[in-house]
């Protein structure tokens, strides 16, 4: 049991991060997990523990959910983990990360490249893109985010459509893992541990948001994604 807690309180601080600054928790829980779980099970347990956090981080703030920027996510979401799927045995993936780094860093920082790339960054192409890429990656939230903080000013509205959307990317992933055959009643007392941790995190952090100031959170947001970009482009040279 000292792994099951020792997993549910990592989860309690990792989804707490989450719904507090809006970013890095699923990155942080996904480098951790390898002392824990074997590799072969990394992707499916994070899966379904991300599921739970985003999940619940949504209801604690369901008003301020954008849904308009659901349907097309969704309908790329799906192509994207459908494709992905067929193709994943078949393709190198080693530099994913350092072109979702690239990206992140470029959107964050210059206005000559959110010029150019604005009218193809759509809702679709980033749920198919993040939706697709988590299958192998695990935890591509920062894709979207970078786009919401572009779009909406107010924390809550882009903590909780965030949540929104990362949930539809888990339930999209955790049905092609069943498909695949993965087993998650072999890791119960794992991912029943992991779960409570992330739900109590996701409404404790939600309370500690509420309370910031809308200034302070963009300016750690953007920071906190600009140091998980630059984690997955150093990553790639350095391992």
């Amino acid at each position: 049991m000292n792994v099951e807690f020792t997993l549910g309180l990592i989860t309690f601080f990792t989804s707490g991060m989450t719904a507090m600054i809006g970013a890095g928790g699923g990155m942080v829980l996904i480098a951790i997990l390898p002392f824990f779980v074997p590799t072969s099970v990394i992707i499916p347990i994070h899966g379904i523990n991300q599921l739970a956090s985003n999940m619940s981080r949504a209801a604690a703030s369901y008003r301020d959910i954008q849904w308009r920027v659901a349907p097309m996510f969704i309908l790329g979401s799906f192509l994207g983990v459908f494709i992905m799927s067929l193709v994943i045995y078949a393709i190198s993936l080693e530099y994913i990360p350092l072109f979702i780094g690239t990206y992140m860093l470029l959107s964050l920082h210059s206005e000559t490249f959110n010029k150019a790339i604005r009218r193809f960054e759509t809702y679709f192409l980033i749920g198919f893109f993040q939706s697709g890429l988590s299958m192998v990656v695990g935890s591509t939230g920062p894709l979207s985010m970078t786009l919401l903080i572009k779009d909406y000013a107010d924390k809550d509205k882009v903590v909780s459509t965030q949540a929104a959307l990362m949930t539809m990317t888990h339930i999209f992933k955790i049905i092609t893992f069943v498909s695949f055959g993965f087993i998650f009643s072999d890791y119960l007392a794992i991912v029943v541990c992991m779960i409570i941790g992330s739900i109590a995190g996701s409404y404790v952090g939600t309370a500690f948001r509420r309370k910031m100031n809308t200034g302070a959170f963009t300016r750690m947001l953007k920071i906190l994604l600009t140091l998980l970009a630059i984690k997955m482009v150093v990553g790639i040279w350095f391992g």
